[in-house]
This record gives structure tokens, C-alpha cells and sequence, in this order.
């Protein structure tokens, strides 16, 4: 199938790894020219290499971080005086540090604030005015099944995540008339870094190895596994595509089953 955006320009944030990486991958793979970024240089440059050995295209890649807002800048300014534009923006963030309410304080609240909130908001307020001139564009945030069932001990996830998807169904009805779609993809359990951090931080409290934490989430799964990075960028490509042109203020889960709402 042809999904009509070869010689697209991609830009995926913390794209170096796990979700993120898998994303640059499929978006390469179809032809788009893709900029990835994080915050750590050495592992940009392997997830390069990776992507070039694959695909013989060595993506545009660029450091960083994305709770500071001048790196978001430079991020955009070098992407745009490269390439000339940015079709595509894929939010994508690690998780926030994991707690109850009585374990945050300020610090936690506003770091989390900038990592998973206001960087995608910065993205857009960079990229999403130019989409606006050529009437064309695609903005996808990756959030998590926090936005649609809150987990235990993820306060800043379960909130800030949530505020994602407030931002993105607004943002979405002011730029659908430029044929513009803002969508947003929730995970559910993936094989990640942040997954396996995830279970060792509850094996800690509940005194169960990680292997155990993880054996136990497979088991809250209909289909009684979990996911791939792989299959959560099949459904970020889907929403790339011209096939979605009409799909847009959503928020997909792609979760193996696990959302229990209707």
C-alpha cells in the first residue's frame, strides 16, 4: 500500500530508542526523510548507524534535551535549514519519574511538566504554523494508557500525560480546516527501557523480582503478552498516512486489550 508520504519530512523525539527509534524506522522505511533526537549524542549516533545499515538512509539526528527550550529550538532551526521543512512531528517523551502524590514535590511536578507537556507544546508552537502555510501537516503525540485508565503509583503520568490530550483535542479543531490532523497513540505495556525501570522500581516496593512484575503485567493483557515498540509505530505510520487524512482529535490505544472502558 502506498501511504503517500514519501519524500515527507519526519521529525520523532526521543527517537533514539524503544518506541521512539521504531517510529523513525517505519517512517523511513516509507520513504520519509526522517531527523531524530534525544538528549544523549552516543546513543543517536548507534540508533543512526542502526537505521542506516537497515535502510542504507542515515537519518538527520540532533542532541537534545527535551525540558530545555533553546535545545527545542536549535533542534527545529537545524531540521528546518536542513531539509526546508518539517511535514511530520512526532512527539514522543520517556516517561516521568514514577510516584504517588506524598512521593512528588514542586521539582517533580515542574520537571515532569516540561518533559511531557510543555516540550510538545513547543514542538507545535515551532512547526505547526508553517504546516499551517502549506496546508498540509501531521502531528502525533505518543502518550500512554495513563490517559485513558490511570496506573497506580504514575501521578505525573496519569496528569500530565492527560493535559497532552487536552492540548492536542483543541489544537485539532483550530487547524483541521489547513488539512492538518493532531491525533494521539496510547500504549499500553511495551518492551522498553522505561517498562523494565518500571518493574524494578515496583519489585523494590513489593519485594518480586522484575521478571515477575512483568510476567504479572503480561498477565493483565487480553492477548497475555506485551507489546513490541514495532507494533505501537505501525499505528504512528497509520496516522502519517494520507489513509488518515479524515482521522484526527483522537486518541488511539493500542494496548493488546487492556483498556477496560468501552
Amino acid at each position: 500500500m502506498d501511504l503517500g508520504i514519501k519524500g515527507k519530512v519526519a521529525l520523532v523525539t526521543a527517537s533514539s530508542k524503544g518506541i521512539g527509534k521504531a517510529v523513525a524506522e517505519d517512517l523511513t522505511s516509507e520513504g520519509c526523510i526522517v531527523a531524530i533526537c534525544s538528549r544523549n549524542k552516543e546513543d543517536l549516533i548507534n540508533a543512526a548507524s542502526d537505521i542506516k545499515r537497515k535502510f542504507n538512509v542515515e537519518p538527520f539526528w540532533a542532541v537534545c534535551d527535551l525540558n530545555k527550550q533553546k535545545d527545542i529550538e536549535n533542534t527545529v532551526d537545524s531540521v528546518t535549514r536542513q531539509f526546508g521543512k518539517i511535514d511530520i512531528l512526532v512527539n514522543n517523551c520517556g516517561g516521568p519519574e514514577a510516584g504517588n502524590f506524598r512521593d512528588l514535590n514542586d521539582v517533580n511536578w515542574q520537571s515532569a511538566f516540561e518533559q511531557v507537556l510543555l516540550s510538545a507544546i513547543r514542538f507545535c508552537n515551532l512547526i505547526v504554523p508553517e504546516m499551517i502555510l502549506r496546508e498540509w501537516g501531521r502531528v502525533i503525540n505518543i502518550t500512554s494508557l495513563t490517559v485513558l485508565q490511570p496506573a497506580d503509583n504514575l501521578m505525573l503520568s496519569n496528569s500530565l500525560r492527560t493535559g497532552l490530550i487536552g492540548f492536542a483535542k483543541s489544537l485539532s479543531n483550530e487547524v483541521a480546516k489547513y488539512n492538518i490532523t493532531v491525533n494521539n497513540i496510547a500504549p499500553g505495556y511495551t518492551l522498553t527501557n522505561r517498562l523494565y525501570d518500571l518493574a524494578v522500581h515496583n519489585g523494590k516496593k513489593s519485594g518480586k523480582s522484575h521478571e515477575e512484575i512483568l510476567a504479572e503485567m503480561a498477565k493483565e493483557i487480553p492477548m497475555n503478552r506485551l507489546a513490541s515498540p514495532d507494533e505501537i509505530a505501525s499505528s504512528v505510520l497509520f496516522l502519517a498516512s494520507k489513509q488518515a487524512s479524515y482521522i484526527t482529535g483522537n486518541t488511539i490505544h493500542v494496548d493488546g486489550g487492556l483498556i477496560k472502558g468501552i
